[in-house]
């Protein structure tokens, strides 16, 4: 019989391998991380020499499309016409209406009881009268002064016809050899007289009438003078019946019936309900963009109404400029109320086609000359030149293409480096 190796054979346990497989993944494992590690910091390393948390930034892909220039903001509807009505003298009221009333142009609201200004009205009114007989008078006298002149100038009128009959009967006489030269020189003389009287007599009336009618226009001015007073008291007066100056609502009342008020002291206010107007505040930075008659939308009840800008502040306070918005004609929202808070959207300038990003602090830093372009894991910082913006958007006139990744917000952290890595 022949042996065969069988005896020397010893079986092989396939428990202990794998036993010993398991020891050596757990340190494979960890090498290969270690290896990982290391290539992504030597990788952190060459892409700058310093290294953010990308969750404190916030990055933007420069697109091409239509850059919209618009602002948005909150409106707040105010009348465009609704004054307040005050008093023109000091007296008791009365009030006639109440506050949120329905009123028609003309209708009274208020009955002002001034004795003091009616007692002014009585005496100037008195006053008034005396002045208009004076100045009728001096009419009068005028007319006698004229009359009297006329007399004086008529009767030196007939002197002087009188001496020239005279003279002419002496000269005949005296050609004759009747009347002799001294009695034909007192004859001449006579005429002479007669003349310079008529001169005389001409010149008083015309004087005379000067006289009288000035003095008459002078009483007619002081009388005119006087019933300007009066009409103004009569104005005065008739204020003091406070009437509704158009259709409209009874706004807020500022007295208590019955109250005693001084002069110029508000009573109520009127509201003109056809009419309203949307007041707005916007930054400073847009406010060389706004000007009269720029578009607007003013959105009402989820539907947009045109408006236009009517009128712009020229003052800045607290860094805000504000603005109002008139409706277009016969575009006013139904049921406007005044206060009432409304969305409104103004469109600035429209540009079609350009290369535009998300607007953000970049635009301030550097005074907006660079940007950082993302490229990977690191960011680099590159001159850029931007163009107009939006409230969403700014436009890139150079330094990017489209596609470019380039951090909006947070890159003040970066500080004065070239390029830094983000993990």
């Amino acid at each position: 019989m022949i042996r065969d190796t069988s005896a020397q054979d010893r079986p092989l346990s396939h428990t202990g391998r794998a036993a010993a497989l398991r020891r050596w993944l757990p340190a494979g494992a960890g090498a290969l991380v270690l290896l990982a590690l290391g290539g992504w910091v030597v990788s952190g390393w060459s892409a700058g020499s310093r290294s953010y948390d990308a969750s404190r930034i916030r990055i933007a892909e420069v697109k091409r499309g239509d850059l919209v220039r618009d602002l948005s903001a909150d409106g707040k509807v105010i009348t465009a016409n609704s004054p307040v009505l005050y008093a023109v003298a000091g007296g008791t009221v009365s009030l006639k209406v109440v506050a949120g009333d329905v009123v028609e142009k003309g209708q009274v609201l208020a009955v002002i009881d001034s004795p003091e200004l009616r007692s002014r009205l009585a005496q100037e009114e008195s006053t008034l009268a005396g002045m208009e007989a004076e100045a009728s008078r001096a009419q009068l006298d005028a007319r006698i002064a004229s009359l009297n002149a006329s007399k004086a100038r008529d009767q030196a009128q007939i002197d002087h016809v009188a001496a020239q009959r005279d003279l002419e009967r002496y000269e005949r006489a005296h050609a004759g050899g009747a009347v002799s030269n001294n009695e034909l020189a007192r004859a001449q003389d006579e005429l002479e007289k007669a003349r310079i009287g008529l001169e005389a007599a001409r010149s008083d009336a015309r004087l005379q009438e000067q006289a009288a009618a000035l003095d008459a226009r002078n009483k007619r001015l002081l009388a005119d003078r006087q019933k300007a007073v009066v009409a103004e008291l009569q104005r005065q007066v008739e204020l003091l019946t406070v009437r509704a100056p158009f259709d409209g609502q009874v706004g807020q009342v500022q007295v208590a019936q019955g109250t005693n008020v001084a002069i110029n002291a508000p009573i109520l206010s009127v509201v003109d309900l056809s009419e309203f107007e949307v007041e707005i505040r916007v930054p400073e930075s847009f406010a060389r963009d706004l000007g009269i008659g720029v578009p607007a939308q003013v959105t009402s009840q989820g539907k947009p109404w045109p408006a236009k800008v009517s009128a712009v502040s020229p003052e800045v306070v607290n860094g805000e400029v504000t603005a109002r918005l008139r409706f277009d004609e016969g575009q006013q929202p139904p049921g406007l109320r005044q206060n009432q808070r409304l969305s409104v959207r103004i469109v600035l300038d429209t540009r079609e086609d350009v290369l535009m990003v998300e607007r953000g602090p970049f635009l301030e830093q550097g005074g907006g000359g660079y940007a950082w372009v993302v490229n990977g894991r690191s960011a680099e910082r590159r001159p850029v030149q931007t163009g107009v913006s939006s409230l969403g958007y700014v436009e890139i006139v150079s330094g990017a293409r489209e596609g470019d990744r380039i951090v909006v917000s947070g890159a003040d952290q970066f500080g004065d480096a070239e390029k830094v890595a983000i993990r």
